[in-house]
């Protein structure tokens, strides 16, 4: 049925509603609603979880003041840390002087989480340990832990943006199997950690449909229903 035949309006302008209809031809998400109702406000610490949105296009248009993401000792050209301080205007660091600072950290016994002031956005790195190829995800919660703190005690770091820690190339993240978690993972670490900003999927994950993903996090109680084998 035409979309004037059900009595909505069109989302686009001119007669390409139908023309732009799912039919297996595009890169697609498919985003569901958590049932909760629109007209009620939530105040619980949530995630906004950015799928669609790019993280490069909203840092530099100044949309957020801090961003978490991972940093190395040994090597960050390839790494989204050192893309970013190479593409804001005004950052004074480079790759090279983000790798030199983390090494005057990296024997220090426990996990950091380094602060690098790109004028216009402050990055929380966590720092991958010397010696190992990878995160783990006590290593993931702890940072989370250590940046929710740095957020609460100084509240001008808001608006504040996480990578996923998903398909990196510096600082990959492995579960105690050596795997990649799920994102669903990763999420719950962030918030059980404290963590209430808004978190960014990697690009590739937005071709995810057939599976529907969620908006926010914490789910809905009907994911764990499913997963009990309910509906």
């Amino acid at each position: 049925m035409a979309l004037a035949e059900r009595g909505r309006s069109r989302i686009y302008d001119g007669q390409i509603d139908e023309l732009m209809a799912d039919t297996g031809r595009h890169d697609r998400l498919i985003i569901v609603p958590d049932g909760r109702p629109s007209s009620q406000p939530d105040a619980s610490a949530r995630m906004r979880i950015m799928w669609g949105q790019y993280l490069l296009d909203d840092l530099i248009a100044g949309r957020y003041r801090s961003l978490v993401c991972a940093v190395n000792a040994t090597e960050n050209s390839r790494g989204i840390v050192g893309h970013i301080a190479s593409i804001l205007p005004t950052s004074q660091w480079t790759a090279a002087s983000i790798t030199e600072y983390a090494g005057r950290f990296a024997d220090r016994g426990r996990f950091t989480v380094l602060k690098f002031d790109l004028d216009s956005l402050e990055i929380l790195a966590l720092l991958r340990p010397p010696g190992s190829d990878h995160l783990t995800l006590d290593q993931l919660a702890a940072g989370f832990r250590i940046v929710s703190e740095m957020i609460r005690r100084k509240p001008q770091r808001l608006p504040v943006a996480s990578v996923s820690f998903l398909g990196a190339r510096e600082n990959q993240l492995r579960d105690e199997t050596g795997k990649e978690p799920s994102f669903e993972t990763v999420l719950r670490i962030m918030h059980e950690s404290g963590f209430t900003g808004d978190v960014y999927p990697a690009p590739w994950m937005w071709n995810c449909a057939p599976t529907a993903v969620y908006a926010r996090y914490p789910f809905p109680e009907s994911v764990q229903r499913l997963r009990e084998g309910g509906f």
